[in-house]
Order: C-alpha cells, then sequence, then structure tokens
C-alpha cells in the first residue's frame, strides 16, 4: 500500500508515520513545506521518502503521487494573521493536491478536517476549513472526512505542548476569564488509530466527527497538563479584555505568534461538540485523558522533539 501524506511534518502527520513504521506493508511518502520541521522528519524516520515542498505551487512533488493507494490530506494553515494565508495553504494548495490524486488513480482520500466547521467562530482559519472540505468532498473523489476536536500528543508545538513548555519556563500561568468553558481534547494518538482504520477499511463517503469523549473546563485540563509534566505553577485567572490586550501586544513584535487574539476568541466559545461512539466505528482504544497526557510527556524519544512555528 502507498500512502501518500500531505502536511506529514505537523501534528498528526509526525504521530501518525510514528505508528505506521512498524507496517512492512506501507510505502510512505511524506509531504510538507515548513524546512526544518521537514528535515526533523527524515532525521526521525530516514527509510520513508520525505518530500519538501510548498504544495501551493506545481512541481515535481505531484509525480510522488504515482501509484498511490491513499492519500492522507492533513495540510493546512492553523494560525497566522493574513487571510491571505489561510486561502493559498488551506484552498489552492487542496486544489492542486486533489488534481494530482485524481491523475494517479489514487483510489481513496482520507480528509483531515476539522471540528471549526461545525463552529459557531467566524475566523480566516474556520472559513478556509470549510473550503478546503467541499473542496474534498465535490472533487468525485473516494474519499472518507475525518473532524478531529483540539488535538494534542507528541510533537505538538501549538496547542497542550506550547503550553507545557511556557507552564515550565514561568511561575504564573494566565487563563482567560473563569477558565471554565468546557473542551473535549482529543489524543493526537487515538486519532492516527482512527486514520489507521479507514486506510484499512476505506469506509468511503462518510463524515465523521470526532471529538475528545471527556468534556473538561479549560482550567482543569490546564491543571492536569501541569500535573502531567510535574510544573508548579500557579494557575492564575486574567481578565479576558486584558488577555486579549496582551495577545495584540504581542502579535506586534512576532508576525506568526504562537496565539492570536482570534484563536482566543475560539478557546473561549462554548462550542460542545457531538460525541459519537468512535472506538466502537473503528474498532479502536480511547485513551482516558489522564493517561494520554502522560504519555505525551514522558515518551523516551518523541516527547524530547520539539517542531518550529
Amino acid at each position: 500500500m502507498k500512502v501518500v501524506i500531505t502536511g506529514a511534518a505537523g501534528l498528526i502527520g509526525q504521530n501518525l508515520i510514528a505508528r505506521l513504521m512498524s507496517r512492512a506493508d506501507i510505502d510512505i511518502v511524506a509531504i510538507d513545506k515548513h524546512p526544518s520541521n521537514t528535515a526533523r522528519l527524515h532525521e526521525l524516520h530516514p527509510d520513508i521518502t520525505v518530500i519538501e515542498a510548498d504544495l501551493a505551487e506545481g512541481g515535481a512533488w505531484e509525480r510522488s503521487f504515482e501509484g498511490s493507494d491513499i492519500l492522507v490530506l492533513g495540510h493546512a494553515q492553523i494560525g497566522g494573521l493574513l487571510p491571505e494565508e489561510f486561502e493559498r495553504n488551506n484552498v489552492a494548495a487542496t486544489r492542486l493536491v486533489l488534481d494530482a490524486a485524481r491523475k494517479s488513480g489514487c483510489r481513496h482520500i482520507i480528509h483531515l478536517s476539522s471540528s471549526v466547521v461545525n463552529s459557531a467562530v467566524r475566523d480566516f482559519y474556520t472559513e478556509s476549513k470549510k473550503a478546503q472540505e467541499r473542496l474534498v468532498v465535490e472533487s468525485g473523489l473516494p474519499h472518507t472526512v475525518l473532524r478531529p476536536t483540539l488535538m494534542f500528543g507528541w510533537f505538538d508545538r501549538k496547542h497542550l505542548g506550547w503550553l507545557a513548555r511556557f507552564m515550565k519556563a514561568s511561575p504564573l500561568f494566565p487563563v482567560p476569564g473563569n477558565g471554565n468553558f468546557l473542551r473535549q481534547p482529543l489524543y493526537a494518538g487515538d486519532f492516527c488509530n482512527i486514520i489507521i482504520a479507514c486506510m484499512n477499511r476505506a469506509p468511503a463517503g462518510n463524515a465523521y466527527n470526532i471529538s475528545g469523549l471527556e468534556k473538561i473546563p479549560y482550567i482543569d485540563l490546564i491543571r492536569g497538563l501541569r500535573e502531567a509534566i510535574g510544573a508548579r505553577t500557579l494557575v492564575v485567572r486574567i481578565p479576558y479584555p486584558l488577555f486579549s490586550l496582551a495577545l495584540r501586544v504581542y502579535a506586534l513584535f512576532d508576525r506568526n505568534p504562537p496565539f492570536t487574539v482570534k484563536q482566543l476568541e475560539a478557546l473561549v466559545t462554548p462550542d460542545i461538540f457531538e460525541v459519537i461512539d468512535w472506538p466502537g466505528i473503528f474498532a479502536v482504544h480511547a485513551t482516558p485523558l489522564r493517561e494520554a497526557l502522560h504519555e505525551t510527556f514522558h515518551h523516551p524519544v518523541y516527547s524530547r522533539v520539539t517542531l518550529d512555528f
């Protein structure tokens, strides 16, 4: 089975490849445009084909789709301040990727969409992910759509991974507002097992909302993170306007901040996502949240790898 993975050097791509390496029956082609993270992927897995390429521009990477069986479409612009970045990486690049898959005769696409397509939030990321999913659904190619909620796991540079590094370095950890807005964090390891199940069974034409099974107030999630990494940081509540102002000031000095005002708005938006029986549907084990946090930060190799922004 030849599997092409786009966005392969990001959170899910890295986690998925780490779990596929034990499969002798799979030939992996990993594509990503981030130079240092792509190099790190190749360093970790020198036996697979790793291609550094900008998918929004046609090129030699398109030939790597020849003879492919499965496309895991996982590239996405997640953070950023400019709408054109989201349009380029989530929409324009997807058009070219789908064209390459169509020409190669790829038999199945597993699209890593997002729960934000069902969210009340309206921002560049949400709207571009909706457009990306539409392109896949309307492509005419056999596909499965997976819509995960906020994820964490090995190689997490933006979410709980970044928060853990901040927590280790700071005596205080700020939480916006009262911190009681519910989250449904999803362990990347569980999500990757769902992807692998789709590779094996190819349930074409279906879309699945993959949410964390445990609903937890954000402030309790942060406390669980603190316990998992053994930090002694004091968790403090910060009024929302002050928190937002601090992010705006930070963005003046960092073109690609790890956390933006738009992401803050998404964080506190009271979204509760559908919970389906994905352990039963895909025959995978759901890792309890506390256990998943421990696995994330205590793996002898992968928990020590920090990806770049």
